[in-house]
């Protein structure tokens, strides 16, 4: 990869560090954040799945609209409203307000689909693995940084001061992608099916299998790993006694677990195994480590079902990502990347509604048996996803 290639790279590696700091930001602060405006387990399972309903909506149409006009203004667009949202949201005083702030945030993180794009757009496709997993790596350090950044600002500075970070960061984010981020869509690729509806013709420009097996299996990953998320804070809080920068810290070993695995060692892992065959693996770690977790009593037990659910997460969104985008003909990879990232948004959107649901059976219940509904749940939809990677073909050149 040549200067220019990395120095892309690098822009696009923060726009999605950012969302993903904004999106871990959240994850220890805001269960503790809507209790002060009296919300309920399940109305927090909403606050943090609305956020992904309207990225479900959007994210087709934002990558519709870098294949039609560019990845660059639509990045532009993401991250100002990514600001957007979280300086609402942090100047909340209802509950209300803070579900709009959450809103507005959810209509701009469509964007990671374009982002995505424009990593294929610049990448080869024998190296569209390894470049998502840098993308993945993005991820992980957004675990790392987002919910370390939420819980000790919070206990320091207070509940809202991490969303006013987190805005002031996406502001950043817009000025690097203004100042230094070159279109990578050439005009004369954008022409050519300008006027093509998304459906049925998304079926010409892909091979059907892979892709529409890569897509359920990623959906319910993310509802699986999104159940666990919602619950988790909560979990540790009255399980294990963790306030909100204790939590931060475990998030962040689990974004150091993702940052070592995609961002280093899953090119490696492709070119010996098969995208397919990390991917299955993948799943069975993440399977065990959310059905071991309810049984930690220990936080050496609670760490090790946290690193597989670490490992198992990291070895299988890149390599689904990689199998996806060399699935779908060059100029649809933003339409085609952003449907697969639009069922990823739903998945986000059942998964916490379903974990905070589920959580009100266990209220009752000892506090050794809390949250043991969520995960063991979590656990069953994930385990699907094994099935479906023994389905996952190795794939022939990409579609003309």
């Amino acid at each position: 990869m040549n200067q220019s290639k990395r120095a892309r790279m690098g822009i696009i590696f923060f726009t999605i560090l950012i969302n993903m700091i904004g999106f871990g930001v959240v994850i220890p602060v805001l269960p503790f954040y809507a209790e002060r405006f009296g919300a309920t387990p399940w109305e927090i399972g909403w606050l943090f799945g609305i956020f992904s309903l309207v990225q479900f909506i959007f994210a087709p149409l934002l990558g519709h609209l870098s294949d039609k006009f560019g990845r660059r203004p639509v990045l532009i667009l993401s991250t100002i409203g990514t600001a957007t949202g979280f300086f609402i949201m942090g100047c909340a005083q209802t509950l209300v307000l803070l579900f709009v702030g959450r809103v507005i945030d959810g209509m701009s993180g469509g964007s990671i689909g374009a982002a995505q794009a424009y990593v294929a757009d610049i990448t080869g496709p024998e190296d569209r693995s390894k470049a998502m997993g840098l993308i993945g790596a993005a991820f992980g350090l957004g675990f790392i940084f987002g919910p370390a950044l939420g819980g000790w600002t919070a206990a320091h500075l207070g509940h809202s001061a991490p969303l006013f970070v987190a805005g002031g960061l996406a502001v950043l984010n817009t000025l690097l992608i203004l100042l230094f981020l070159p279109e990578s869509l050439p005009a004369e690729k954008r022409s050519q099916g300008r006027r093509e509806p998304l459906f049925p013709r998304l079926l010409e420009h892909v091979q059907r299998r892979p892709y529409f097996t890569v897509v359920a299996t990623y959906f319910l990953l993310i509802a699986g790993f999104s159940v666990m998320t919602a619950v988790f804070a909560l979990y540790v809080a009255k399980r294990h006694g963790f306030d909100e920068k204790q939590t931060g810290y475990l998030f962040a070993m689990l974004g150091v677990i993702g940052v070592v695995v995609q961002g280093g060692l899953i090119g490696r892992l492709v070119k010996m195994f098969g995208e397919a065959r990390i991917a299955t693996a993948g799943s069975v770690f993440l399977v065990a480590g959310l059905f071991g977790t309810p049984f930690s009593t220990s936080i050496g037990g609670l760490l090790l079902a946290c690193a597989g659910i670490a490992l198992g997460n990291s070895l299988m969104s890149p390599t689904l990502s990689g199998i996806a985008s060399r699935s779908v003909d060059e100029k649809w990879q933003g339409r085609a990347l952003g449907v697969m990232q639009s069922g990823g948004s739903l998945a986000r959107f059942i998964g916490p509604v379903l974990g905070g649901w589920l959580l009100t059976f266990d209220l009752e219940k000892p506090i050794a048996d809390y949250a043991l509904t969520p995960f063991w749940v979590a656990a069953a939809i994930v385990l699907t996803t094994f099935f479906l990677c023994l389905r996952l073909p190795k794939l022939t050149a990409k579609p003309k």
